[in-house]
């Protein structure tokens, strides 16, 4: 059985609750019990955090226990050069996600330096960029 870890960053954890126009009204909870149904041959555990020392510990735990992650990291894709250098250091494929779409957002969310470690980014397809990142790395 494969085995993805899906990935959430800072804020995510309001997700149905935060800025609905942006983000939609679905929590990640919600969405995730979804998820899990779509890929009843995959074991799919889910971590979220607000803190990037946490995200960096359990990218770097995934390593060698997973096949792939897929990972949302929020504000942090545009701050964070610790976590890009992680995504870079473990062996296993990372697909980034946005829900919204980071290149028609403020400029200072256009650029992602942890999409730059990554083997994909989905930006803009809403939670249904989570299922099409578990796609990519199941090869289907």
């Amino acid at each position: 059985m494969k085995k993805i870890l899906i990935l959430n960053g800072p804020n995510l954890n309001l997700l149905g609750r935060r800025e609905p126009q942006i983000y939609g009204n679905v929590s990640f909870e919600a969405y995730l019990e979804s998820l899990i149904a779509a890929f009843p041959d995959v074991q799919l555990d889910y971590y979220q955090s607000n803190h990037e020392g946490f995200l960096i510990d359990k990218l770097q735990d995934a390593d060698h226990q997973y096949d792939g992650v897929v990972m949302n990291p929020g504000a942090y894709a545009h701050t964070s050069i610790a976590l890009a250098d992680c995504i870079r250091a473990v062996s296993i494929p990372v697909i980034e996600v946005h829900i919204s779409d980071i290149s028609k957002r403020e400029p200072y969310r256009r650029q992602s330096f942890t999409a730059e470690a990554c083997k994909k980014c989905i930006t803009g397809e809403g939670l249904k960029g989570y299922e099409l990142a578990v796609r990519e790395l199941l090869g289907i």
